[in-house]
């Protein structure tokens, strides 16, 4: 059972520096599964704070876009909000900033599940 404290609406952020260990070493520039990663860990700020104790959530569908580069030293910023809540399955729209551009953009969807199943 999904708690009712996880709605519409909530928002999660993480952030990250651009550093040789999540660059696309073919470009030195911050690679797309890094930023993936960086939205997915977003939207779990936006919502594990509302699990049941048993619960976490498992990422199952990700459609993203990524627009700009960004060079070594930039931090750059994720932004996930929670979209839409359909039993146990939850929408989030993610996007990626490094400063005051955007960097990339998309949905992610992530399922609550219990772990003791």
């Amino acid at each position: 059972m999904v708690s009712e404290k996880i709605v519409p609406g909530l928002k999660g952020q993480q952030q990250t520096v651009v550093s040789e260990h999540n660059v696309a070493g073919h470009v030195d520039k911050y690679s797309t599964p890094s930023m993936i990663s960086l939205m997915e860990q977003a939207a779990i700020a936006a919502v594990h704070p509302y699990l049941e104790e048993a619960q976490t959530s498992v990422g199952y569908e990700v459609h993203v876009r990524h627009l700009a580069p960004s060079d070594i030293g930039a931090t750059v910023i994720a932004h996930a909000e929670l979209a839409e809540v359909n039993r146990n399955r939850l929408t989030f729209q993610v996007e990626a900033y490094d400063g005051d551009r955007k960097i990339g953009e998309g949905t992610h969807k992530r399922a609550i599940i219990d772990r003791n199943r």
